[in-house]
């Protein structure tokens, strides 16, 4: 893939968030990076969705410099790069304020694996990574929550290929996948298994997730070693 071609992924992928219905005016944004030549591109600061186009996005290196467009980059941007710096098998970034999402990361709570659609997406519990100190907000909020991201994965030793997400105490969720278009993916199907996870609770405050020999089965039936779901390429 080259830049061109990275534009437009990254264009239509923005562009599929509100489609989606995962994003209120401009409260969301997508990225994806060109790993050999350290690039990455990503949605404007708040542009509406409306107006956005290919050549709108800005292109910053791995540093957060602005290599092209005239636009400002996300006010995320850091957050997304030091993802990039961390997980190198990450293609794409989505960060929404979807509200089932955002409902479980203002109560400080994982997204519980109560049952089999979220074990074929992640494998166990989608975390809650901690709030960032005062500190860490005055030194750099942006690049300090990527900062705890990875701190939550690396601590719990979580494989972010495996859980393709996280949600961020009293913020929100981010995404991320093999490329752009796979990190909306996982936006889309979190956004709903937070929502059954909210609906499970209310259902049954004391519910349980689910065992772990059901959890391992679905998961391990589309991403194992001898996965078998779908059709074979």
């Amino acid at each position: 893939m080259n830049l061109k071609e990275l534009r437009q992924a990254v264009y239509a992928a923005n562009m599929e968030l509100p489609r989606r219905n995962l994003v209120t005016y401009t409260w969301g944004n997508v990225s994806g990076i060109l790993r050999e030549e350290g690039l990455v591109v990503i949605k404007p600061s708040g542009v509406e969705y409306e107006d956005l186009t290919p050549d709108l996005l800005a292109v910053v290196d791995l540093e957060g410099n602005t290599v092209e467009g005239t636009l400002n980059p996300s006010s995320d941007t850091r957050t997304h790069l030091e993802l990039y710096r961390a997980f190198p098998a990450l293609g794409g970034i989505v960060h929404t304020h979807s509200p089932y999402a955002v409902a479980w990361a203002q109560a400080g709570e994982d997204i519980p694996a109560y049952g089999t659609t979220h074990a074929d997406y992640f494998y166990g519990p989608v975390p809650c990574a901690r709030t960032l100190t005062p500190e860490e907000i005055d030194e750099d909020y942006e690049r300090n929550t990527g900062r705890v991201i990875v701190e939550t994965f690396q601590t719990r030793n979580i494989d972010p290929v495996h859980v393709p997400g996280v949600i961020c105490f009293s913020h929100g969720p981010f995404t991320w996948g093999k490329d752009p278009a796979q990190a909306v993916y996982h936006a889309v199907v979190l956004e709903e298994v937070a929502r059954m996870a909210l609906l499970t609770r209310m259902v049954n405050p004391a519910a349980a997730p689910a065992p772990d020999h059901i959890l391992n089965k679905h998961f391990m039936r589309k991403h194992g070693p001898n996965a078998y779901y779908g059709q074979k390429k």
